[in-house]
């Protein structure tokens, strides 16, 4: 990018945030949603183990300390955090962000899983080549493929934000993959990219994508202002610095990495769910969804229209007032309705298999 248009990019990005309040609230919705967005079992040549501080030295009391890990596939060298043993938990973000996300979950939810969250295509330290597919479907594929390469067969899976949507598409495409599902506020069916977030699309479209995202990482409180990143939770100020710092500085690594995020948001398409919809209707994998109630970019009617349209939904929640980001702000309330739902999909895994066996 050069000069001139960094300049006009920041600019725009401040003189947006100086706009009427009424003004604000829309473009609120419109950068709010879009900055929404283990080796154990593989051989060693298609693990790598990170440099970034990560231990996997057993803590006690059977605590485990996360690891950064990275494994090579099809889609590239995906990038992804373990921690624990046990039946894998695979937990997928959304865009903007990246496995940070589910940090709280893999550290409270370690005693009972073998916790991994993954950088998408596009995201976190995750290397993929120029021009390739980045679109949710392609990330679907991805988690297939990065399954394979760490031979596990089977996931608990948990999706939120447009993360929530690649799950979707990954449980209708490889059901035999999905032990258990678990929704919370995320793309569905038709209700995305929604209009008032098709301007941001068109100013990264633009090139103006690389100046608002320095212009955030400049200034953090830009990134939990109301104009941007503050609508997808209840108390952004809470959200420190080094989070966003972990969240942004991937995507401006390079020129290459700020062009992959643009053609990320390119590929916005609800085609893709929309595809799905047959396979979703005949999914029996046990399934979750939780949803907040104050979320500004997902309502709450698409948490009925999952239930209603998944067969395998054995409990649909609300938290109430919570926002999109709920599973990093009210993690403890989150993590408590996993636990109780892995442990019930377990109980009838045992059921069965003792009428089985008699």
């Amino acid at each position: 990018m050069n000069g001139n248009l960094l300049v006009a990019s920041v600019y725009r990005l401040w003189r947006w945030i100086a706009q009427p309040i009424a003004v604000q609230r829309t473009n609120a919705l419109i950068v709010g949603l879009c900055l929404s967005a283990a080796g154990h079992a593989c051989g060693k040549e298609n693990i790598m183990t990170s440099k970034q501080g990560l231990s996997a030295t057993a803590a006690p009391e059977n605590k485990s300390f996360p690891v950064r890990r990275s494994v090579q596939t099809a889609s590239g060298r995906i990038s992804y955090i373990e921690q624990g043993s046990g039946p894998v938990a695979l937990f997928v973000h959304g865009v903007l962000l990246n496995s940070h996300l589910w940090r709280h979950q893999l550290a409270d939810l370690s005693d009972i899983r073998r916790t991994i969250a993954v950088d998408l295509l596009a995201h976190g330290d995750t290397e993929i080549t120029p021009n390739q597919d980045v679109s949710v479907t392609a990330n679907a594929k991805m988690l297939k493929e990065f399954l394979d390469a760490l031979n596990i067969d089977q996931v608990d899976l948990v999706g939120n934000d447009s993360g929530g949507g690649i799950s979707q598409i990954f449980a209708a495409l490889y059901p035999e993959r999905v032990r258990s599902l678990t929704l919370t506020d995320c793309d569905t069916h038709d209700n995305w990219p929604p209009e008032a977030f098709k301007p941001f699309l068109a100013m990264a479209a633009g090139g103006g994508l690389r100046g608002t995202l320095d212009a955030m990482l400049a200034n953090k409180s830009v990134y939990r202002s109301p104009q941007a990143l503050g609508p997808a939770y209840e108390h952004p100020e809470q959200l420190s610095d080094d989070s966003i710092e972990t969240y942004l500085r991937p995507f401006v690594k390079n020129p290459q990495r700020t062009h992959d995020l643009e053609r990320f948001l390119a590929a916005f398409d609800n085609k893709h769910t929309l595809a799905i919809e047959p396979q979703l209707k005949t999914l029996k994998a046990p399934t979750l969804i939780v949803w907040g109630t104050d979320d500004v970019y997902f309502p709450v009617k698409w948490s009925h229209w999952l239930a209603e349209n998944i067969p395998g939904t054995r409990r649909r929640i609300e938290f109430k007032d919570a926002r999109i980001f709920f599973p990093e702000e009210r993690w403890q309330e989150f993590d408590k309705e996993l636990r109780e739902h892995w442990l019930l999909v377990e109980e009838q895994v045992s059921q069965k298999e003792l009428a089985t066996a008699h």
